[in-house]
C-alpha cells in the first residue's frame, strides 16, 4: 500500500486525546486509510503524519470527514540512510 507524508496547519494548539484519535482512526477506516504516527512541532500548532492509504483522495476524503486540514500530501516511495543508502518503503 502507498505511504504518504501529510503535513497539518491548525489555527490553535492541537489537542488530541484518546477519544479523538479513536475517531480519527475510525474515519480512516472507513476510507481504507491507516494512521501510522505524526510528530507535533513545539508550538503544536503544525503536524507531520505517516499514512498508508490506497490515494491522497482518500486521505482529504478522511480528513475532511474528521474535520483535519490536510495542507500538503506527499507519496513516499523511499528512506534514505545516514550512510547514503536507499530502501523502498
Amino acid at each position: 500500500m502507498p505511504v504518504f507524508m501529510i503535513e497539518r496547519r491548525f489555527a490553535d494548539e492541537l489537542d488530541l486525546n484518546a477519544e479523538g484519535a479513536d475517531g480519527v482512526n475510525r474515519i480512516n477506516a472507513d476510507e481504507g486509510v491507516q494512521w501510522l504516527y505524526s510528530f507535533l512541532s513545539a508550538d503544536k500548532r503544525k503536524t507531520y503524519c505517516l499514512y498508508e492509504a490506497p490515494s491522497a483522495d482518500a486521505i482529504r476524503r478522511a480528513a475532511e470527514r474528521a474535520g483535519l486540514p490536510a495542507d500538503v500530501i506527499v507519496e513516499m516511495t523511499a528512506t534514505v540512510r545516514p550512510d547514503g543508502s536507499l530502501s523502498r518503503i
